[in-house]
């Protein structure tokens, strides 16, 4: 049990009050807002038509944008019950979905440092499906597919941080990370030792990280400190106590990247309750998958252009690794994909929509967060329907109760059409995994919720014909076993209040 002076140090902790600090800014922001309302209440009448006339237009213009419906409805229901601050609130906070990197520098960087590597006939011994998958994002993502590239998957955050530790050590010429959260704890600081030996060693090191995602897990100066041990640091787009769109679009991606050689996806950041080592909703349970060979150097152009995204400069010819080492491959396909919040690029949801359609036999997916729009919804019904096995395993302590209540909303539906649910009872699943017909997989950061799809930069990697695909299947039947299967019985005995929340909450999941 915490003394009381550890939970009043942690709560009035640097990193804390820093939130604190943005959280009171913009509610003085919303106060300000409703000081002028009172202060020329006189002229209101004037001022609430205008802006229902600003909230009708800004209704007309969401519903003629390229996006989802369900994304739509969430904006355009509390625009129009709430016409005083719903149309500023959009126009605040939902906007073009514009987020602030060179998109169309980017995609040139792609075209150039990534060309395909695969032919067709390359691509055709695993099926048509498979080739449709691999077309779809060396062409449109722009992520062509390698197959000289061993993999190796680690079902566990312990698992992974061992080898993760052992591999670092071997860094020669550079070392990048690129992670949503990076917590100080015993985790990152065995992480942050290494790192600065190699640094001592002539090893270029870099990390990006999420403004947003470590506010509350480091202090504001920290790419201060790291500087002064030698390691570069970038900050991606930091928390600012201004009420902004940008605001919304988060670097969620988990990358990193040895010497072009060897690379690291994963559901995990760089914390301590993602290797149990500190207890967060029971037990948490988190995957990675390592690559060493050519697929790697894709994940090195991800972070590149990531890290450049403000201040385009670097020279990619300067990173491609000297040599790979000997491989032991099967001739499976890799291919390292990324996505963006640009409302042109929906690499993920596509992904994810191409996989469920086309699985013949079983499909299984594990996911955090089950917050899923009308198509793939439609899809997974329909997958099931047609006697596919369609599987998804969810948390049973959840870490965010508002999505929690989405995902639980969604499971009556996908269980009338045939489909069964897990949710993992020793505590909460952060894997984001989808495997099927023991053919294809994808392994990564991307959870099933309208934030990954539409609002973050997210990474992941699509295998077919690989030895992981096999592995990423055994965990979701290993992990099945400690799981409580979910009925229709059991969400028609939810009470009627409870359903109402559901319901509430599942309206404005796009929001969330």
């Amino acid at each position: 049990m915490k003394q009381p002076k550890q939970t009043v140090n942690k709560v009035f902790s640097p990193h804390h009050q820093r939130v604190l600090s943005v959280a009171v800014s913009i509610i003085l922001q919303f106060s300000l807002y409703a000081l002028v309302l009172f202060r020329f209440s006189r002229y209101f009448v004037y001022f609430y038509w205008t802006c229902f006339a600003i909230s009708l237009l800004v209704a007309l213009f969401i519903s003629t944008r390229k996006t989802k419906l369900a994304y739509k409805v969430a904006w355009i229901v509390p625009i129009l019950l709430l016409p005083v601050i719903g149309g500023m609130t959009y126009l605040m906070f939902g906007g073009a979905r514009r987020p602030h990197y060179h998109r169309e520098e980017t995609r040139k960087t792609f075209q150039r440092e990534l060309p395909a590597t695969l032919s067709t006939t390359d691509l055709m011994r695993y099926g048509p499906d498979a080739l449709q998958q691999a077309w779809y994002l060396g062409n449109t993502a722009l992520c062509p597919a390698y197959t000289n590239t061993e993999t190796a998957y680690f079902p566990s955050g312990k698992e992974f941080l061992q080898d993760y530790l052992a591999e670092l050590e071997k860094a020669r010429d550079y070392i990048f990370l690129e992670y949503f959260i990076i917590s100080e704890g015993s985790m990152w600081d065995e992480i942050l030792e290494v790192l600065t030996r190699k640094v001592a060693q002539g090893v270029d090191v870099r990390v990006i990280y999420d403004g947003v995602g470590s506010a509350a897990t480091l202090p504001v100066k920290y790419p201060d400190i790291l500087h002064a041990r030698g390691i570069l640091c970038r900050v991606f787009q930091p928390l600012v106590p201004v009420l902004s769109i940008h605001q919304n679009n988060r670097d969620h991606r988990k990358i990193t990247v040895i010497d072009g050689v060897t690379g690291y996806v994963s559901g995990l950041n760089l914390a301590d309750e993602y290797v149990d080592r500190k207890e967060r909703f029971g037990y948490w349970k988190d995957n990675a998958l390592r690559l060493r060979g050519e697929a790697t150097w894709s994940l090195t152009v991800f972070f590149l252009t990531m890290w450049d995204h403000q201040n385009p400069h670097s020279d990619f010819r300067l990173f491609r690794p000297r040599q790979l080492p000997p491989l032991e491959t099967t001739g499976g396909i890799v291919i390292p994909y990324a996505d963006t919040p640009n409302a042109d690029d929906t690499i993920g949801a596509d992904l994810y929509l191409q996989m469920i359609s086309k699985a013949k036999r079983y499909l299984y997916i594990t996911t955090p967060y089950l917050a899923i729009d009308e198509t793939i919804t439609s899809a997974l019904c329909i997958a099931a329907r047609t006697g596919v096995d369609v599987r998804i395993m969810t948390p049973h302590i959840p870490d965010k109760k508002g999505v929690f209540a989405v995902t639980q909303s969604n499971y009556p539906v996908l269980l009338e059409a045939g489909a069964r649910i897990f949710e993992f009872t020793p505590g909460f699943v952060h894997t984001k995994t989808m495997v099927a017909d023991d053919l294809y997989a994808s392994v990564g950061s991307c959870n099933l919720d309208y934030r990954s799809f539409y609002l973050q930069f997210e990474n992941g990697v699509w295998l077919c014909g690989d030895p992981a695909v096999l592995s990423v299947r055994d965990d979701f039947l290993q992990t099945m076993e400690v799981c409580q299967e979910i009925t229709l019985d059991d969400c028609r005995t939810l009470s009627f209040p409870r359903r109402i929340v559901q319901t509430v909450y599942r309206l404005f999941a796009p929001l969330f």
